[in-house]
């Protein structure tokens, strides 16, 4: 079985390490930085002042870029030291939408084609030099525009090749909104995290009095997308799972679409119980929050939203008014994208912090080992809760 722990490679690395988080990454990839320094201090091997370990122990992994731009808007990245032969992990955050950049009189939004060329300009900077580029890119770019309907793009696809052509091995998302984008690069590695045991070790530090049996607790899935994550998660916990479907009126058309006719429940019966709601994203909330009514409307007991990639697009008044209300009682999202201080100020919000688990994922291939056991948390979310209701045993 592939390592439990981090202190259980013993293979040769292969090439020193080297992580650059672009601005956009900018917090989370510090974090990921200290713990890959405290690891790697507490690590011993036969071979570690060998050449095959040079620059295995080091102050920081960290190697600074910087991407100016001109008058004109256009930018360049600059790396500011050799990666000749180095093991490059980029990070980018493509929905972080609080950075800007000038244009004469003008400050302009970086977009998420902004931030994904900015990635495209440090590759190209890199110019081949590095031993292997891996790209770690939480939300996956245009990963909404992963089929063609009519005459589309197909975008995601698109930019996947790009990055492989430009030399990129391994590309790490998480939770992608259709994981098999990843056929547009087959040859290439390319694996999509789920972050279930984040949400359950969140969930159960923050919450008391939860019982994670059948009887008690459920999950559910807001759309037939998410039903695969509510059913995996639902398997694990051995607890029964419920998804609402949208009831189209295809006898008209509003702005293109079908109008909802009505929202649908299939599952048994949840009055009383309480129940994860869980879903890949959250963009303008308004679905999240109309079957969290619906729930309520149902008997539900305590709901907890659990979302990859909080956006929040319409901002956070309709959350607000919906937790005062008792729609729903916390928001669970992960820090693999911006957080804004409004949001991180709400008393309903848990951040879960994925810097360890990205932290973990780049030491182990940097020591060229299997990722399997870390993408599987099947064993580390039981033994949460095991932990979590041995309370009840005490009594």
């Amino acid at each position: 079985m592939a390592q439990a722990t981090t202190k259980d490679l013993t293979t040769l690395p292969v090439g020193r390490l080297g992580l650059i988080p672009l601005i956009s990454c900018k917090d989370l990839g510090e974090k990921v930085n200290e713990w890959l320094i405290q690891w790697r201090k507490e690590r011993s091997h036969e071979e570690l002042d060998s050449f095959a370990f040079e620059g295995y122990q080091r102050e920081s992994y960290l190697i600074p870029v910087q991407t100016a731009r001109f008058g004109s808007g256009e930018a360049k990245c600059t790396i500011m030291e050799s990666v000749r032969g180095d093991d490059i992990y980029l990070m980018v955050d493509v929905c972080n939408y609080s950075l800007t950049y000038s244009i004469g009189p003008y400050e302009n939004l970086m977009s998420p084609d902004d931030h994904f060329q900015d990635l495209k300009r440090v590759i190209g900077a890199i110019g081949g030099k590095a031993r292997r580029v891996n790209v770690i890119m939480p939300y996956l770019y245009e990963s909404r525009q992963n089929i063609r309907s009519g005459r589309e793009s197909l975008d995601c696809a698109t930019a996947l090749q790009e990055l492989v052509s430009m030399g990129v091995e391994n590309i790490i998302t998480f939770d992608a909104h259709d994981a098999r984008v990843q056929n547009a690069t087959p040859l290439h590695g390319f694996e999509t995290v789920q972050p279930s045991y984040q949400f359950i070790k969140a969930l159960l530090n923050h919450e008391k009095g939860l019982h994670i049996d059948n009887d008690h607790f459920m999950i559910i899935s807001p759309d037939e997308g998410s039903m695969n994550r509510a059913i995996y998660l639902a398997n694990i916990l051995g607890v029964d799972m419920g998804m609402y479907y949208k009831r189209l009126d295809y006898s008209k058309r509003i702005n293109g679409r079908h109008p909802i006719a009505a929202y649908e429940f299939l599952g048994p019966n949840l009055k009383g119980k309480d129940m994860i709601l869980i879903d890949d994203m959250i963009s303008s909330g308004d679905t999240v929050l109309k079957i969290s009514s619906l729930l309520k409307e149902r008997g539900a007991g305590r709901i907890y939203i659990c979302s990859t990639f909080g956006l929040f697009t319409n901002g956070l008044e309709k959350f607000d008014e919906a937790h005062k209300a008792g729609v729903f009682d916390k928001l669970l999202t992960t820090n693999l994208i911006y957080q804004s201080p409004e949001l991180l100020a709400k008393d309903y919000y848990i951040s879960c912090d994925m810097s360890k688990y990205i932290a973990l994922i780049i030491d182990t291939l940097n020591h060229d080992q299997s990722v399997s056991y870390l993408l599987n948390p099947v064993d580390r979310i039981n033994h949460c809760v095991s932990n979590y209701m041995a309370q009840y045993d005490e009594k």
